[in-house]
């Protein structure tokens, strides 16, 4: 075989072989789908909703995301699209814009868009510090049984905001809560210990009944 000759091989089968990885990586990006709400609700949990749609799914579904937040209005995607605009993931970061989407979500009663922006609003972060609105975020949250809400929530009685009528719901959540982590049991415990010594016997005796 000619030099000539075994360099076109050669070529060939590199030109093969970046068609065949061409093609892995054409039907890899084919494979990605949309999210149902379930998921995303799991994604949120996790926290891994925006790695997800920017490292693993490299920015794919922006399109379908807008139109599922605009179009759709499905409140899952739009708390997912304001997180990334808010965040500058997969679009040119416009706080102000996102913040407007996670604000709709959490009006439409998604729990996780409830919980971060009153998590926002504690610490400030995008917003200027407000308990105050952190209070109302927080407060739907946990009534709605999350629990990281639920102890943000008593973190901020036990700072010294809230109304004792707040005391009473912020005991509540906690004691009704359900965990099978020790840490967070612990967690729990010691805020409830907290709570006891700001209240009165019969507003704990309240706040310990059964949620119905």
């Amino acid at each position: 075989m000619t030099l000539a000759r075994t360099s076109i091989l050669a070529g060939s089968l590199v030109l093969a072989g970046w068609h065949q990885s061409a093609l892995a990586q054409e039907e890899e990006l084919e494979a990605v789908q949309l999210y149902s709400d379930e998921r995303l609700v799991e994604m949120f949990e996790a926290n891994t909703h925006l790695r997800q749609v920017e490292d693993v799914d490299r920015c794919q579904l922006v399109m379908d995301i807008e139109a599922q937040a605009e179009l759709e209005r499905r409140p899952t995607y739009q708390f997912l699209y304001g997180d990334m605009l808010a965040q500058g993931v997969c679009y040119e970061q416009d706080v102000e814009l996102g913040l407007h989407y996670m604000k709709i979500a959490a009006d439409q009663g998604l729990v996780q868009a409830l919980e971060q922006l009153g998590r926002y609003y504690h610490e400030g972060k995008l917003v200027q510090p407000d308990t105050e609105r952190a209070i109302l975020y927080l407060r739907e949250a946990a009534s709605l049984g999350n629990l990281t809400a639920q102890k943000r929530f008593a973190d901020i009685m036990l700072a010294g905001n809230g109304s004792p009528y707040d005391f009473t719901h912020a005991y509540h959540w906690l004691h009704n809560s359900v965990t099978g982590d020790d840490q967070e049991h612990a967690a729990i415990e010691q805020r409830l210990d907290a709570l006891a010594k700001l209240m009165p016997e019969s507003a704990i005796e309240k706040a310990r009944q059964p949620v119905l």
